[in-house]
């Protein structure tokens, strides 16, 4: 691995990233990498009482709150649940967050994923990744970035369907794992009353299955995508 990256983890809604690769990111952070946590949508739907300008608002301060402690910047793309555009727009957007953030490493979403944002996120990740890096695809941020950067394709909720490649031991950062998903306090009565999921609960199992699978207390599961250019010969997940 590099001694200094940046890595860029792009998740659909603010709590989805720290579910699913808080602890790998804190392992980068710590280690002195740069570190961005991207959230597309804005969260304003993720909830059953809060309405939704105010629910923006609030998901946007646990999020930074959250990059706060695992030692990331937090960005929000800002686009309403559920509304995340399949256009050009929609995907000059993410354009301009990997030209702005010029990634060494990219994480997330599964093309496979259980709800659209989820799918769409990593289908426009892909599609950006490479077209960030084309000097004449014009976008707000006129400078392209140099790199095609390697995907790694983080864990599906709960689960299901994903066999990690590779694994990250978290032993020493699941706290932070668990401190920075405590800060995401709205959505722990959500992920209760919609999907009947205690979220601390979820976190551990699943990062105690992870790391049975590979010797671990606890772990994080990712897949690399394995197309040319981006395979690399060194390991760069921490």
């Amino acid at each position: 691995m590099k001694e200094k990256m940046t890595v860029l983890a792009v998740g659909a809604h603010p709590d989805d990233i720290e579910m699913l690769c808080a602890g790998t990111l804190a392992k980068y952070a710590g280690a002195g990498h740069k570190v961005y946590m991207c959230h597309a949508a804005n969260g304003n739907k993720g909830h059953f009482v809060i309405p939704s300008d105010e629910l923006r608002l609030i998901r946007r301060e646990e999020a930074k709150a959250a990059a706060a402690i695992i030692g990331a910047e937090s960005i929000s793309l800002d686009f309403p649940d559920c509304e995340i555009p399949p256009t050009k727009d929609g995907l000059d957007r993410f354009i301009d967050l990997i030209r702005q953030t010029r990634p060494d490493i990219i994480i997330t979403h599964p093309p496979y994923d259980y709800m659209p944002d989820h799918v769409m996120v990593g289908k426009h990740v892909f599609d950006a990744s490479f077209h960030a890096t084309l000097p004449y695809y014009k976008t707000d941020i006129a400078e392209y970035h140099d790199t095609v950067a390697p995907i790694y394709y983080m864990d599906t909720l709960v689960g299901v369907g994903f066999l990690p490649q590779e694994y990250v031991d978290i032993t020493e950062e699941y706290e932070i794992k668990r401190k920075a998903l405590n800060c995401h306090q709205s959505q722990v009565t959500w992920l209760a009353e919609h999907d009947n999921i205690d979220i601390f609960e979820y976190i551990e199992t699943s990062a105690r299955f992870r790391g049975l699978q590979c010797d671990a207390r606890y772990a994080e599961g990712f897949c690399r995508l394995d197309v040319w250019p981006r395979n690399k010969t060194e390991r760069l997940l921490p």
